[in-house]
């Protein structure tokens, strides 16, 4: 099963991406954001420090975040609660 929304981020100052990993981490469902840098699109799984590390998210980056297994919906709604 996947889940897919595309959302603006909104992240609060006191927002850590370890939170999000963390939030995340209980679902079985892979779950990834894509997001658009330059001319190349990024798919990060948003269970990895690193990789959102690496992506940069910030307040008003348009994303499609995206979920594949069992508890996508969750999932995804998690995420999306987090980030916007």
């Amino acid at each position: 099963m996947r889940e897919a929304q595309i959302i603006t981020i909104q992240l609060d100052e006191n927002q850590t991406i370890f939170e999000l990993s963390h939030c995340l981490s209980r679902y079985k469902s892979e779950v990834f954001v894509k997001k658009r840098v330059g001319g190349a699109l990024y798919d990060v799984n948003l269970k990895s420090v690193l990789g959102l590390i690496n992506l940069q998210l910030k307040n008003d980056d348009v994303v499609t975040v995206y979920a594949i297994g069992h508890d996508s919906r969750e999932a995804v709604e998690a995420a999306v609660d987090f980030l916007s």
